[in-house]
């Protein structure tokens, strides 16, 4: 359209900014937005609210900010992106005062609402909080929670470690949960180590989805953390028998204009080289202040320097080296991971933002961390 001299119109700038938040291409998403100044476009409430959502979903709430600021209309859309966005990246007290503000300005929140302001009470463990707002949301706005809400319930009850009541909740739906929903009480009974209600509702599960990836994987890591290696060797041959491959972790980065993609492992990169050289200096840094790998994440029985180097080569610790070598050190590095980070990599990041004196942003499946001297602003809870 560019080299054909056609003006893109409403429709083709919410359209490319989506694609710029799906891939977390901020730098091209950071273009459009300078594209649309530089000819004096008028930013209405659906161009507004998809450059906030952009910029939340690529962790950079400063920009976020001043469009929301700038606008002089605002939709119930605009506020929804903005108390998520918030809440996406870990800033629950401002979310919840967006959601404070938005009731003030005679805003009436709909059912997206209120998954923006569960999701901020869920990200800090804001339990009876979160109650009183998915209470009030039945009695006070007279909305029906759908099965969204109630996952995310779940999820804050689970997450807190009030299982039994987690579970009392689903049984008491009066809609039918999804996975999802029985998938996040599964993710917490491993969490908080409760084998036995995980094991069995980790049956449970692969008997009413059997194609179901996520399922087994949490069921295999239950049986193994008892030391049942005979049930972990008999899912995996399932999995196998059933042809169900296990989601690998893949791990986004942009550098000069471009997306370069990890996975565990990878090899591929023409850059590798560099990277394992980056790779060896992250782990002397790191095992210099006192890093030690956490073994908890795997169990396989394998010999602990196999563990180290699989650990080690987890997609975010490989997006993250290239950062390194190829990102201005006055500059974020920002990855995007397909995956829930995990423990061990969560350790590790926070310890090599401290050692190099980088702020690193990483957007998980379920949240932004924002690594920064060595401390994270999920505050180690997720």
């Amino acid at each position: 359209m560019q080299l054909e001299g056609i003006k893109p119109d409403e429709t083709t700038l919410v359209s490319v900014l989506s694609a710029c938040t799906h891939l977390g291409a901020l730098e091209q998403g950071q273009w459009i937005h300078a594209y649309i100044k530089k000819n004096n476009l008028i930013i209405n409430f659906i161009l507004g609210t998809t450059l906030i959502d952009m910029y939340m979903k690529c962790g950079y709430v400063e920009n976020a900010v001043e469009v929301f600021d700038g606008m002089s209309e605002k939709a119930v859309s605009t506020w929804n992106a903005f108390i998520q966005g918030m809440a996406l990246n870990g800033l629950v007290e401002e979310s919840l005062g967006i959601f404070s503000d938005m009731k003030r300005c005679g805003v009436m929140p709909n059912e997206i609402t209120f998954m923006g302001v569960l999701a901020a009470c869920r990200h800090m463990g804001l339990v009876d909080e979160g109650k009183n707002h998915f209470n009030s949301m039945i009695q006070v706005h007279k909305l029906e929670p759908n099965v969204k809400h109630y996952g995310c319930m779940v999820d804050l009850l689970g997450r807190a470690g009030m299982l039994k009541e987690a579970e009392d909740l689903i049984n008491s739906m009066p809609i039918e949960p999804d996975v999802a929903t029985w998938g996040a009480l599964l993710g917490a009974c491993k969490k908080h180590g409760d084998k036995e209600m995980g094991e069995r509702i980790g049956r449970n599960l692969i008997e009413l989805h059997p194609d179901h990836d996520g399922f087994h994987v949490l069921l295999s890591n239950i049986f193994a953390s008892k030391g049942n290696w005979d049930d972990v060797v008999g899912i995996r041959r399932a999995m196998m028998k059933d042809h169900i491959n296990k989601t690998p972790g893949c791990s986004m980065i942009e550098a000069e204009g471009t997306i370069h993609e990890f996975t565990a492992g990878d090899k591929s990169h023409p850059r590798i080289n560099e990277i394992d050289d980056m790779l060896d200096e992250m782990g002397k840094r790191l095992k210099a202040i006192g890093y030690a790998p956490n073994m908890d994440e795997f169990f396989l029985e394998i010999d602990e320097e196999e563990k180290e180097t699989a650990l080690f080569r987890h997609s975010e610790k490989l997006a993250v080296a290239f950062g390194l070598i190829t990102i201005d050190s006055t500059m974020p590095i920002r990855i995007i991971k397909n995956l829930r980070i995990c423990n061990d990599c969560h350790e590790a990041i926070k310890l090599v933002s401290r050692s190099f004196n980088r702020e690193i942003v990483v957007r998980d499946r379920h949240r932004f961390h924002h690594f920064k001297e060595g401390f994270c602003s999920c505050r180690d809870y997720w």
